[in-house]
């Protein structure tokens, strides 16, 4: 396994930073212009950074997202015991961390309830960040990822702070604005433990420029409690994210009987429109498979009209390259792991009239998004 020492992974950020003539460590950066991406709508948001081609929330994920043109870059956000946000998509860490290899926290393993969910495993709210340091990321899923498992043990875990200075250091080197799309993770379950997220992302990000609703940032949740906190705390620009079934965990914690499906509805978009800028769905929601698991445009629903129609944008997610996450009829083969047609599924989407799209694999979404509005 390769290995790069803290020190060594300081000093390649170190050099990114030198090159874009700015640190990790500035506040100065508050006072940064920010301002909407300028790239061609739709937009690409690349999916927990590029993680199609290294692991997921990792400085080299971002880069990578940035370096393929992605207009926005999404990092999830879970909190340390000691009240931090670093970037990972579960607060079960062995998901996604070397974490179950790391004999001084065996004693660490417990179960829990998150979401609902019976869960056993490490969790992010029971270390600090100084025992995150001691973390490496790993692939979530190496079976289908075999080539981003390599990379296993190389990078650390990283915080939020540290996410939004490399990302704003490359935004320097390209020349070009690159927005972030920030989502915090299990806001109910953190709050309950004490470590409620909402108004320690929002002084983060003012430290950092982003404050006013044309600042290129969108900041989303499953959960309604969550965005209505937001809504009060920022102009930021919220969105609403959308499953296929099921409900709000804020919703169900409280015994409340509304379902993400009566939120799809021109009613709950209306009420959506309420406290959010926009929504982000399953695509399901857009174009359900039949039984044979093929998609078809034939069956695409009225979703995005009655979306726009309550004054929202709509950002779908999620769009992955590998035959195992496609529809039946975009698969090249029956090896899971080889890319099908993804281009030609993210198509299908675009001519719904998407106002932008999650995707793991944002060279392929740009370019497909590029030859469309070129074809248009």
């Amino acid at each position: 396994m390769i290995r790069i020492s803290r020190g060594k992974e300081a000093l390649l950020l170190g050099a990114i930073m030198a090159i874009a003539g700015c640190t990790t460590t500035s506040t100065d950066s508050a006072a940064v212009s920010r301002r909407m991406s300028l790239a061609p709508t739709p937009i690409v948001i690349a999916h927990r950074g590029a993680s199609g081609y290294r692991p997921e929330h990792t400085l080299a994920a971002y880069s990578t997202a940035a370096l393929q043109g992605a207009d926005y870059i999404e990092l999830d956000l879970v909190s340390t015991r000691d009240g931090h946000l670093i970037a990972r998509h579960d607060n079960l860490l062995n998901l996604s961390t070397d974490v179950a290899n790391r004999p001084e926290f065996a004693d660490r393993k417990v179960e829990k309830i998150v979401d609902g969910r019976r869960l056993i495993g490490w969790f992010s709210e029971d270390f600090t960040l100084e025992e995150i340091r001691q973390l490496r990321a790993i692939e979530r899923v190496p079976d289908l990822r075999p080539r981003n498992a390599l990379h296993d043990g190389v990078y650390s875990i990283a915080l939020l702070s540290e996410a939004i200075a490399v990302i704003q250091s490359l935004e320097t080197m390209l020349g070009r604005d690159i927005g972030l799309y920030i989502e915090l993770k299990h806001p109910t379950h953190f709050e309950t433990a004490g470590l409620a997220m909402e108004q320690t992302l929002v002084n983060e990000l003012t430290r950092f420029g982003y404050s006013r609703a044309g600042d290129s940032i969108f900041l989303q949740s499953f959960e309604i409690a969550s965005l209505r906190r937001l809504d009060a705390l920022t102009e930021l620009r919220l969105v609403q994210l959308l499953g296929s079934s099921g409900a709000p965990y804020d919703v169900t914690a409280a015994s409340g009987d509304g379902t993400f499906i009566a939120m799809a509805t021109s009613e709950g978009l209306r009420e959506i429109a309420d406290y959010a800028d926009g929504v982000g769905p399953d695509k399901d929601l857009l174009i359900p498979l039949d039984a044979a698991g093929r998609l078809s445009v034939s069956a695409a629903t009225r979703f995005v009209e009655r979306a726009h129609a309550a004054g929202l944008v709509v950002h779908p997610y999620t769009f992955r390259a590998e035959n195992a996450f496609l529809p039946s009829n975009y698969r090249s083969s029956r090896s899971e792991t080889e890319f099908g047609a993804a281009a030609g599924e993210i198509s299908a989407f675009l001519a719904l009239g998407i106002d932008g799209f999650f995707t793991d694999h944002s060279a392929i979404g740009v370019a497909a998004r590029d030859e469309f509005a070129a074809a248009r």
